[in-house]
C-alpha cells in the first residue's frame, strides 16, 4: 500500500509538472513559491508606485498612414480625457509611458505624443523588434534613435553628469538579450551590454509569461550581468539593495507574475498573472490587490511598492478598456484602497521616475518617494506642438 501511495505521489508530481511546461510555468513557478514565502511584513505606511507601460505600436498588422494617425488621435484625445479625472496623493495624474518603436517612426506621431507628455500626461522611451541582428548596428540604431528623440521631440533625458541621453527600454516579442529558443526576434548575445552602452538605464520588459524568454527570477529589482557568447544573462541578477552599490550591466525592474487563485478561466482554472492589461485581460479589482500584493521593492526598503504593468495600447479591440470605463475603475480602486493616507500612499510614476525612486532607495533615502522622482535623471523637456 505504501508503495503505491509513493507511486501515486510520484506520477502526480510529474503530471502536474507537465502542466506547468506546457505555459513554460516550470521556469519561473519555484521562484514564485519561494518569493511568497519570503515576503517581508511591514507595519508601517506603504507606498504604492504605479507605473503603465505600453508596447505602444501605430502600425501593429496595419500598413495604411490613416489607420495610424486614427490611433494616435484618439490615444491623444481619449487618454486626456481619462487621466485628467484622476490624481495621486502628489497631485499628479496617471503618467502613461509610450514605449515608441524604433521600426516605426514617424515625426507626426512623436510630435502628438510628446506635446501630450508635455501637458503630464506621460512620458516616452525606447522599444525595438528587430531579428537576426548585429551588435554593430543594433548600437547604431539604438544611439541614432534616442537622438532623434531627444533632440527632435525632447523626449529623452539627459544624465547630468556623462552627458549621454539616456533611455528605458522594451524589447519586442520579449526577446531581451537573444533569451527566446533559437536566438528569434534578437541574435545578439551579451544585449545588455550594449544596451549600458547606448545609453540604457532600466529595461522593463518582463514578465514575459508564458513566453519561453520569461526569467527564472520573479518580482524582483535587480542588476544582471552579460557575458561574451552568452544569451538571457538576465535570468539571475542580484537585488539592488538599500546600501549596496550598483552592479552589472544594467536594471531591471520586473512586474508582478504569479498565480491568480481569484480571477479564473472560464474553467474555473486559476489565470496567469503577468501584468498584462487589454480586454480580455482587465484590470479588475482583484488582479490590483495581486500587484499590490506581489511586493516587488528594492531590498531593504519594503515600505515603497513598485507596479509596473503593460499593455499594447494601440490595438482597437482593447482601446476601450484602457482608455474607457475599466481604466477609469482601475484608477479609483487605487485612489481609494492604497491612497488612505494612513495604510497606503498612491504615487503615479514614469518608467523614469520609478528607476530614480529605485535608485534613491539603493542610496539610503526614506521617507516619501515623491521626492525622488528626479533624483538622477531630470524629467525630459517635451515639445509642444506650435
Amino acid at each position: 500500500m505504501l508503495i503505491f501511495l509513493v507511486v501515486i505521489t510520484v506520477l502526480s508530481v510529474l503530471a502536474f509538472w507537465q502542466v506547468l511546461k506546457m505555459k513554460n510555468m516550470d521556469i519561473w513557478f519555484v521562484p514564485y513559491l519561494k518569493h511568497i514565502m519570503s515576503k517581508p511584513k511591514v507595519d508601517d505606511t506603504k507606498h504604492v508606485l504605479f507605473c503603465f507601460v505600453d508596447h505602444y505600436e501605430p502600425q501593429w498588422r496595419n500598413d495604411d498612414i490613416e489607420v495610424e494617425r486614427a490611433r494616435v488621435d484618439r490615444w491623444c484625445k481619449d487618454y486626456r480625457l481619462m487621466a485628467s479625472q484622476h490624481k495621486d496623493a502628489d497631485g499628479h495624474m496617471p503618467k502613461h509611458c509610450f514605449f515608441y518603436p524604433e521600426e516605426e517612426y514617424r515625426y507626426e506621431h512623436l510630435a502628438k505624443l510628446s506635446d501630450l507628455c508635455y501637458e503630464g500626461f506621460g512620458e516616452i522611451e525606447i522599444h525595438l523588434h528587430h531579428d537576426n541582428d548585429t551588435a554593430e548596428n543594433f548600437s547604431t540604431v539604438m544611439a541614432d534613435f534616442a537622438k532623434t528623440l531627444h533632440y527632435d521631440h525632447g523626449a529623452l533625458p539627459v544624465h547630468p553628469e556623462t552627458g549621454q541621453i539616456m533611455y528605458a527600454f522594451i524589447h519586442g516579442n520579449w526577446a531581451l538579450d537573444n533569451s527566446l529558443p533559437g536566438g528569434h526576434h534578437c541574435g545578439i548575445d551579451n544585449e545588455l551590454k550594449y544596451l549600458k552602452e547606448t545609453g540604457c538605464y532600466v529595461d522593463m520588459t518582463l514578465p514575459s509569461a508564458p513566453s519561453p524568454a520569461q526569467t527564472s527570477k520573479v518580482n524582483s529589482i535587480y542588476y544582471a550581468t552579460g557575458a561574451e557568447g552568452k544569451c538571457k544573462n538576465h535570468d539571475t541578477g542580484v537585488d539592488v539593495e538599500v546600501g549596496k552599490p550598483a552592479s552589472g550591466d544594467l536594471m531591471l525592474i520586473q512586474g508582478p507574475l504569479g498565480v491568480a487563485l481569484k480571477w479564473r478561466t472560464p474553467k474555473g482554472l486559476p489565470r496567469i498573472e503577468n501584468s498584462d492589461v487589454r480586454k480580455t485581460m482587465p484590470p479588475l479589482k482583484s488582479r490590483v490587490d495581486q500587484w499590490v500584493d506581489s511586493h516587488i521593492h528594492v531590498k531593504g526598503r519594503p515600505e515603497w511598492i513598485f507596479i509596473k504593468v503593460h499593455t499594447h495600447g494601440t490595438q482597437e479591440a482593447d482601446m476601450d478598456t484602457l482608455l474607457g470605463q475599466p481604466r477609469h475603475d482601475m484608477h479609483h480602486y487605487l485612489e481609494s484602497k492604497y491612497n488612505d493616507g494612513e495604510n497606503y500612499v498612491l504615487h503615479y510614476v514614469s518608467a523614469r521616475e520609478m528607476y530614480n525612486i529605485a535608485k534613491a532607495a539603493e542610496k539610503g533615502e526614506q521617507g516619501n518617494p515623491n521626492n525622488f522622482r528626479d533624483y538622477i535623471l531630470p524629467k525630459p523637456e517635451f515639445k509642444p506642438l506650435s
